[in-house]
């Protein structure tokens, strides 16, 4: 007679299992070619196709996960480099980034550009997304669910894009990615851990917009990051 280590241990093998064909895409045992080789192959988890970001866009759809979805022109999805060593993580879209589908293009976004220039790189080599993908209305602050809603998916683009470092902008992006309630001002100059990742909180640019003694203490992080980037200065 099974005992209850067994059947555990059977139920277990059938979850994995269900979870590797979905993940190499199979939707069912249609005899299709590509079914065939999925059962093929089963317990070789080499071919499992790593995710994209194209994908990850693509499982997104018309996001109606969350209230912000009633309001928005746009989903802001995210933008540069899939294979970037740093990317930028920001809190959410403003105003003209909900009318573009495009993040940090606004007057936030111009200071960021200059900053990534400052830093001798371009827009291009780094990645920019945010921690909520629709504009808050009124760029009020983003609730938990909203951010609940859509982390699971700014993993997954951190995930696909694996990159060596994270700059966080603000303090939604340095607590949501960090799990943490300290405040920004405190976790700002220093590097933290996120999945083997490191990442470097600052002050968001529209904070420097409205607070432009700021910007010194933002490019002593940015050199640090440079410094630990191996970029020269």
């Amino acid at each position: 007679m099974t005992n209850r280590k067994d059947f555990a241990v059977a139920i277990n093998d059938v979850k994995n299992t269900l979870q590797f064909l979905d993940e190499t895409g199979c939707r069912g045992f249609d005899c299709s070619k590509k079914s065939l080789e999925i059962v093929k192959n089963w317990g070789n988890k080499k071919t499992s196709s790593p995710e994209t970001l194209e994908k990850i866009r693509i499982d997104l759809g018309d996001c109606r996960r969350c209230k912000l979805s009633n309001d928005r022109n746009n989903i802001v999805f995210g933008a540069g480099n899939s294979m970037a060593r740093l990317v930028f993580a920001g809190e959410g879209p403003g105003s003209e980034e909900d009318k573009r589908g495009e993040p940090f293009v606004g007057a936030a976004g111009k200071l960021l550009t200059k900053i990534i220039e400052a830093m001798k790189l371009t827009r291009e080599q780094v990645y920019i997304c945010n921690i909520i993908k629709c504009r808050p209305p009124g760029n009020r602050n983003p609730l938990p669910d909203e951010i609940n809603a859509c982390l699971p998916f700014l993993k997954r683009q951190i995930k696909a894009i694996k990159p060596n470092f994270i700059c966080a902008l603000g303090t939604f992006a340095a607590q949501t990615l960090l799990n943490t309630k300290i405040p920004i001002s405190k976790l700002r100059g220093r590097f933290h851990d996120y999945m083997g990742i490191k990442v470097l909180p600052t002050y968001h640019p529209a904070y420097l917009l409205r607070n432009p003694i700021k910007k010194r203490d933002v490019w002593e992080d940015m050199k640090k990051l440079m410094k630990e980037m191996g970029i020269n200065q």
